[in-house]
């Protein structure tokens, strides 16, 4: 058990990373980590640093497995499953298949065009951003893997239920006719040597680390200046576990924003610290992560604005219902 917990406070909290960047500030730049300008250069340096090693290591590892899943085999698994069991299957594929909310509109045509039903599709649409392999070490990384673990599954079941529940509506009368008559072309997958999928990995983590780098660093830098410099009482009096709107208000400001899932993870850390409940920090995360606006806005190209209101709605709903759950049993899980 000491060996598991030392391993896990070096590898993946990197508590060696932390010593060493409390270093550089005391005794390189003669400032303390416990006043405001020193606490905010060790948390702002400390988790970059920290984020951007456990991304390029993780995104290779998931990258090298996602190769064994491009699109046309994920779809081609999914069609061979119907009813409950499809939206199950189709939220667990989301989680190794991490695909960013910004493929919503391939993703929804090439699936429905195969005659997947828009359920499934629905299912696989919010796991995918919201519960991918890399973010769930990250945030056992940043809180532990009890709640790391619970996040994981009340994900999967938001995506189960979301995509269920629009199934049971029957709304494929709300999809835009041109995605249902989209021409299929069945490409045969050619076999890919160790080789080619290491360089796919190494690609992949060059292009996701492009893709996300300027919200790692805006997201730590505002966890920074929410942790160092915005006094407690003010984020208690609008975000604190006694105010029951709290998660309410998290949620809605989450939705219109539009961040990767590893810029929020550093806002969520930092509200936390300051005694926001962990349900409220985890709502914002998710309203940012599976709704974020660009989505959204280009989901509405194949689909009518009710079915999108279904969804948003949905979606919602179950983001706070978690974030009450959370802020209701977490001390379970701290």
């Amino acid at each position: 058990m000491f060996i598991l917990e030392w391993l896990n406070n070096q590898l993946l909290k990197m508590e060696w990373l932390s010593n060493l960047v409390r270093y550089l500030v005391e005794q390189v730049l003669g400032l303390s980590v416990q006043d405001r300008l020193g606490g905010s250069i060790h948390f702002f340096i400390y988790d970059v640093v920290k984020i951007f090693i456990l991304l390029s290591v993780l995104i290779f590892m998931i990258s090298y497995v996602q190769s064994f899943f491009p699109p046309e085999r994920t779809r081609k698994i999914l069609g061979n499953f119907k009813g409950l069991s499809a939206n199950i299957l189709a939220a667990l594929l989301g989680t190794v298949t991490p695909f960013c909310s910004c493929s919503s509109i391939p993703l929804f045509i090439g699936f429905t065009s195969a005659g997947l039903p828009i359920g499934v599709t629905f299912s696989f649409l919010i796991s995918s951003p919201l519960v991918d392999l890399a973010s769930v070490i990250l945030l056992a990384s940043i809180f532990n893997w009890k709640i790391a673990i619970a996040y994981v599954l009340v994900g999967l079941v938001l995506a189960v239920i979301g995509g269920t529940t629009i199934s049971k509506a029957q709304m494929e009368e709300y999809v835009e006719s041109f995605v249902f008559n989209s021409p299929m072309v069945e490409i045969e997958q050619e076999d890919l040597t160790t080789a080619d999928r290491i360089d796919f990995a190494k690609n992949q983590v060059l292009d996701i680390v492009r893709k996300v780098w300027a919200y790692v660093l805006i997201g730590v830098g505002i966890g920074a200046a929410i942790h160092n410099w915005i006094p407690e009482n003010v984020i208690s009096a609008v975000l604190g576990q006694d105010k029951w709107y709290s998660v309410l208000v998290a949620t809605v400001v989450g939705v219109p924003m539009y961040a990767d899932i590893f810029g929020t993870l550093p806002i969520a850390e930092a509200l936390v610290l300051k005694g926001v409940g962990i349900g409220t920090a985890l709502s914002f995360m998710m309203a940012v992560t599976a709704l974020s606006l660009p989505s959204m806005i280009m989901l509405n190209k194949v689909i009518k604005l009710k079915l999108l209101m279904v969804f948003v709605g949905v979606v919602t709903i179950g983001i706070m219902i978690i974030g009450y759950a959370f802020n209701a049993f977490g001390y379970l899980l701290l």
